[in-house]
């Protein structure tokens, strides 16, 4: 289920299944998909299951069903390498020449896809900007600008009942003068992660007063805060 919340003045919603819909554009927002990653590893000697990129598809045309999205806007490293495209089966290959036929697709590039190839459809950027959000790979530090990025793979660290657990989060800073900026978390299915109060995550979100994870949770948005000018918190 995907849960509402307010993001630079846009209702927003994020998903379990790390995607964020902005229903005014009708978007469905994706990072770091990293097709490919388990083929790329195999060919280094490292086998692992080679369902990845079918995997990743199959759950994003699932978000879109449920959104009723009619564009996609992917925030970089889409493939887990500029040959990566190459590397697809005919049936992975097939389901994204129909969703990029389907919907109004824009992929935006990131540093594992520099060259990405324009053999899929869609169109092709570096960075875009749509309703006063600038949407790129990477957050710039130091960006005062309403901003949607990918790149560090945020997975939020919970004790829970004496366990610990890991689940992919947004990380989302908020400066003095209000601006928002927001790192989604991973969409690709063998992406990893990283601690989402790292101290990359924190400064590529500067200047902020306060920086916290977001998490859907039944229906609602689950906030932790990681962050805050002044002192440090991270969740216990």
């Amino acid at each position: 289920m995907f849960a509402p919340f307010q993001f630079a003045g846009h209702e927003m919603s994020l998903g379990p299944a790390r995607a964020l819909y902005w229903p005014a554009e009708r978007a469905l927002l994706v990072a770091d998909l990293h097709l490919e990653k388990a083929s790329w590893f195999a060919q280094r000697g490292q086998m692992l299951p080679p369902y990845d990129s079918r995997d990743t598809l199959e759950r994003l045309a699932d978000a879109v069903r449920i959104t009723g999205a009619r564009r996609i806007i992917t925030l970089g490293d889409n493939f887990h390498d500029d040959a990566g495209a190459l590397r697809l089966d005919s049936h992975c290959t097939g389901m994204l020449e129909a969703l990029t036929r389907a919907l109004d697709w824009v992929w935006i590039t990131g540093n594992h896809d520099e060259a990405l190839p324009r053999g899929f459809g869609g169109t092709i950027v570096a960075e875009l900007e749509v309703g006063s959000i600038i949407l790129r790979h990477e957050a710039r530090a130091g960006e005062t600008a309403p901003e949607l990025s990918g790149h560090y793979h945020p997975k939020l660290r919970v004790n829970v009942r004496s366990r610990h657990i890991a689940r992919p989060c947004a990380v989302m800073g908020r400066s003095s003068t209000g601006a928002e900026r927001m790192i989604l978390p991973a969409f690709g299915t063998l992406t990893g992660g990283m601690d989402a109060g790292a101290p990359e995550i924190l400064a590529a979100l500067q200047p902020a007063r306060r920086i916290e994870a977001l998490m859907p949770a039944s229906g609602r948005i689950a906030r932790f805060p990681l962050w805050q000018a002044g002192g440090q918190k991270t969740p216990g």
